[in-house]
């Protein structure tokens, strides 16, 4: 019989979360270990989560019963198994790392499924959340960044070197566009990720006088600019509707070209739906081809969200 338990683990920059998950989509038991307490020691990260991923699997019980292990990574290829330039993970910051191949054989050999975050969490929608049933649909991370996974005919889009799905750092403002960490200028990402939306509000600031509450704080966040419009606040709900609408416009060239059913929003920022998804559908549906105009959904993602990411590098190990 086949094995009825999968591991999923999400490498963030700071943390990893690692779950163990069966069938029905329940995460039987989770741990968290640091990812950044290893300086550039790839093997010391990867020994640590081996043995955090053993001790994860004896919690729950089910020792001998696990078909494979899914990791969602910054900068994960699915081809390769490694892990390669990932800025903000410094053991894997200026190398590539055998990721898959390593861990599997710290586990074992059980088998290692390995991609970036933003496609985990595709297949994570696709197989527990809003998106299962759907084979055409576009999910988009908004977290520290923009992230995206791309569904056509109910595979991921990978391209023919495994790092496709980068809608992020497609522009959004051609001219004296913000300076983005990839080394562009205007990627959509400067604008409506977490870091963004604080950017704009800094920017809008120190452009007028209007009275706000994001006047009070001194280190702006984008939880600050949402617990303002919250309160009320004008300039916190036009900084919202600005960034709705941005995302909007793109996701309107997005359509053009994979022409989805959905368009299935998770992260940090998607919290602000209230705010963001009247002018991000308007906008959208304002730039669409009028074939397109008033049919494509823009849905938020149904995954809890402490077991989100979990959930979503789990699905991985589902098709080993």
């Amino acid at each position: 019989m086949d094995k009825q338990h999968v591991v999923g683990v999400d490498v963030g920059g700071q943390t990893s979360k690692i779950g163990v998950v069966n069938a029905r989509g329940e995460v039987l038991a989770q741990t968290v270990i640091r990812t950044d307490t290893y300086g550039d020691d790839a093997d010391a990260y990867l020994k640590a989560l081996a043995a955090a991923i053993k001790a994860c699997v004896a919690d729950a019980s089910v020792e001998g019963d696990v078909r494979g292990i899914g990791v969602g990574a910054p900068n994960g290829n699915y081809y390769t198994g490694q892990v390669a330039f990932a800025p903000n993970i410094a053991w894997a910051a200026n190398k590539s790392v055998d990721f898959a191949a390593k861990l599997s054989e710290l586990l074992d050999g059980i088998p290692v499924s390995l991609t970036n975050d933003a496609n985990a969490a595709a297949v994570g929608e696709m197989t527990y959340g809003a998106a299962k049933g759907m084979s055409h649909f576009i999910m988009i991370t908004l977290g520290t960044g923009v992230g995206s996974g791309i569904v056509i005919d109910g595979k991921v889009v990978y391209g023919h070197d495994g790092l496709a799905g980068e809608l992020g750092h497609t522009c959004a403002v051609r001219n004296n566009g913000r300076q983005c960490g990839c080394g562009k200028t205007g990627c959509l990402e400067t604008y409506c990720s977490a870091t963004g939306v604080a950017r704009t509000a800094r920017e809008w600031l120190e452009a007028s006088n209007e009275p706000s509450l994001l006047r009070e704080v001194e280190t702006i966040s984008s939880k600050d600019v949402y617990d303002a419009a919250k309160a009320g606040d004008a300039l916190a709900r036009r900084i919202f509707d600005y960034t709705g609408r941005m995302l909007g416009r793109s996701f309107a060239d997005f359509v053009a070209f994979s022409s989805p059913e959905a368009i299935v929003l998770f992260g940090g920022l998607a919290r602000a739906k209230e705010y963001i998804y009247e002018p991000m559908l308007e906008a959208m549906n304002e730039n669409l081809l009028p074939l397109w105009k008033g049919k494509i959904k823009i849905v938020f993602s149904s995954l809890k969200e402490s077991d989100a990411a979990i959930l979503g590098a789990s699905a991985l190990a589902w098709e080993l």
